[in-house]
Order: structure tokens, then sequence, then C-alpha cells
């Protein structure tokens, strides 16, 4: 995944690369500071932010490369407008919470 060239993020910004609206709404991005992020609808009912470490040793993440997610409820975001979707993403990654790694 990378950002279109000329395309420097600083800390707290975000771009969204690709998305897709509709009951299976889902894309990715990125944020300042070399990480990167996905979102998904999930069941339907929630918004499923993901966001990943800098420097990703391949095209695919994997679990391990997770390190923040927030969930949040579809109630209020029209899924069928890019906008909305957008907004409720750059809000959930926001709030992300930080992943606890087993020791």
């Amino acid at each position: 995944m990378s950002l279109a060239p000329g395309t420097d993020l600083t800390a707290g910004e975000f771009a969204l690369e690709d998305i897709s609206t509709g009951v299976h709404a889902s894309g990715f991005g990125a944020l300042g500071g070399g990480r990167s992020f996905s979102f998904h609808v999930e069941d339907r009912q929630l918004l499923v932010v993901e966001v990943y470490r800098p420097r990703l040793s391949g095209p695919v993440p994997q679990d391990e490369d997770i390190v923040a997610v927030a969930t949040r409820s579809l109630t209020d975001i029209d899924v069928t407008d890019e906008r909305s979707v957008a907004a409720a993403v750059r809000d959930a990654i926001a709030g992300a919470e930080p992943v606890r790694t087993a020791r």
C-alpha cells in the first residue's frame, strides 16, 4: 500500500486511498508517520478500523501488524454516502485503542 507520489502526511493527518460504500463498505488509506489503516463493515452492524504499524514487511498486513483498533455502530453512519463513511473512519482512527500484545 503506498500513497501517490508527492503525498506527504504529517502527524494527525490521514488520506483515504480507496473507499467502497454500501452495506459492505470497506477501504484503506495512510496516516502520518508511515502507518496505514483499513476499515470494513462487519455483520452489517459495526464499522471496524484497524491501524497498522509503520513499514510493513509485505503488501498484506498480518494480525501481528495491527497496533490499534476501533469499532463504531452503524446506527448514525450513512454507509451509502462516501462523505459519511470517510468522516466515521476519521473519527474512529482518532479514538482507536492500542492493541495489547501477548508476552
